[in-house]
């Protein structure tokens, strides 16, 4: 199999013998950033239907197709994880997004508390960012992103069968590993904080639910965007798709 080194995200179902109209900003990121043409090969996945090796059969400045010739790799799912973040700026919530790709993430949630400072996200620029994490990193799932909404409507209504693994500052210090270990796998999430941390309130209010399992994530207060790194390293190595 030709060796390709530029992946695309398409929407597109995938199979032998596809055609795939590209659209004016993978046109011009293929024949005008790559200097690709007419006969050159690309992979490309849709989260569904594994990764394809394709080939270019027209190039233009806005516009191209792709002709899908065989499977490359077929699909996988991420580990069973969602991780559930506090907005931040934007540029570091872009950030969040990225490294929650990158790190296997099944379904990202994103949640206002009582500190965070940002009250919306936009949905749909998160979904571009997680396509282009995934384009980046070789991933062939993309993770959903759910609809912001108050903590206090999402441990409401939450699953109890999947527990949530909270990055908590006020922790007392323990072994991660050992915890993590101790409650074993399964449906997780991992809850991380914004730049003020949690509240009193809140933190009275996971404290006392069962399926919330309190870690502290080592002496040092972290940045949001580096807690939820941590957090999702911790876990992956020990419970994920890492071990």
């Amino acid at each position: 199999m030709s060796s390709a080194k530029i992946r695309l995200c398409v929407d597109q179902p995938l199979r032998a013998g596809q055609s795939l109209p590209l659209g004016e900003a993978q046109a011009h990121y293929l024949f005008g950033v790559m200097r690709e043409a007419v006969g050159a090969r690309a992979l490309v996945f849709n989260g569904r239907d594994g990764e394809w090796l394709a080939e270019v059969t027209e190039a233009g400045k806005r516009k191209g197709t792709l002709l899908c010739l065989e499977r490359a790799r077929e699909q996988t799912s991420p580990a069973d994880l969602w991780l559930l973040f506090a907005p931040v700026k934007k540029a570091r919530t872009d950030f969040i997004v990225e490294k929650a790709v990158e790190l296997g993430a099944a379904r990202l949630v994103p949640v206002a508390t009582d500190y965070t400072n940002s009250e919306r996200l936009r949905r749909d620029k998160s979904e571009a960012h997680v396509r282009e994490a995934a384009e980046q990193c070789g991933a062939l799932f993309l993770p959903e992103v759910a609809e912001m909404a108050s903590l206090t409507r999402h441990l409401a209504d939450w699953p109890k069968d999947r527990r949530i693994l909270w990055a908590d500052e006020s922790a007392p210090a323990g072994s991660p590993a050992a915890m993590l270990s101790a409650a074993g796998p399964g449906p997780w999430a991992i809850l991380t904080g914004p730049e003020g941390g949690f509240s009193e309130t809140e933190r009275t209010r996971l404290r006392a639910l069962p399926f919330v399992v309190p870690i502290s994530l080592g002496p040092r207060i972290l940045r949001a965007e580096t807690a939820a790194i941590a957090a999702m390293t911790l876990w992956q190595a020990h419970l994920g798709d890492w071990r």
